[in-house]
C-alpha cells in the first residue's frame, strides 16, 4: 500500500523519482512552481519542453529532470478556476490521473506533487486537495507508486493537505 505524506518546502530539492510541474499549456516556463523547476533543472529542460509541442489542460507530459534530484518531471497543465462550472474538477483530476499513469509508464516509485492550479490559476485549495488525494489514492497501487508526497510551499496549504489526508486515509 502506498504511503502518502505532506512535505513543506521546495519541490525542486526533493529526492523522489519524479516531481510534477504545475505548468502552463506552452510548457515553456512561467512563474511560481513552474519557474522554480525550470531554473533548477537548467536550460536543458526548456529545450526538452520545446520539443513537446505544448500540452492540453488536464493532461501531462514527461521530460527528464536534468539538474534536479528527480529523474523525471511530469508537466501537468491544471485548469484556471472559473467558478467550477466549466469542467475544472474533471480537468484537475485528469492532471493527477495522467501523472500517475506516467509514473507507471516510467517505473516511478516515488512522486511529489505541488498544489496544482491553486496559485495564479485560482483553484480553491481545499477542493483541489480533496481531488489530489482522492485520485492519487485510487491510482497509486495500480500504477506501482509506493510514496506520494504533496509538496506545499506555504503553511496554510500544508495544513489543508494534512487535514484532507486525515479525513481520507486516517493519517
Amino acid at each position: 500500500m502506498a504511503e502518502f505524506k505532506v512535505t513543506r518546502g521546495d519541490i525542486t530539492r526533493l529526492k523522489v523519482d519524479a516531481i510534477v510541474n504545475a505548468a502552463n499549456s506552452s510548457l515553456l516556463g512561467g512563474g511560481g512552481v513552474d519557474g522554480a523547476i525550470h531554473r533548477a533543472a537548467g536550460p536543458e529542460l526548456l529545450a526538452a519542453c520545446r520539443k513537446l509541442g505544448g500540452c492540453a489542460t488536464g493532461d501531462a507530459k514527461p521530460t527528464p529532470g536534468f539538474r534536479l534530484p528527480a529523474a523525471w518531471v511530469f508537466h501537468a497543465v491544471g485548469p484556471v478556476w472559473n467558478g467550477g462550472s466549466r469542467g475544472e474538477k474533471e480537468k484537475l483530476a485528469g492532471c493527477y490521473r495522467r501523472c500517475m499513469e506516467l509514473a507507471r509508464d516510467h517505473g516511478v516509485k516515488t512522486i511529489a506533487f505541488p498544489a496544482i492550479s491553486t496559485g495564479i490559476y485560482g483553484y480553491p485549495k481545499r477542493p483541489a486537495a480533496e481531488i489530489a488525494v482522492r485520485v492519487c489514492r485510487e491510482t497509486a497501487d495500480a500504477c506501482g507508486v509506493q510514496r506520494v508526497e504533496f509538496c506545499c510551499f506555504d503553511e496554510e496549504t500544508a495544513e489543508i493537505y494534512e487535514q484532507v489526508l486525515r479525513e481520507q486515509i486516517g493519517e
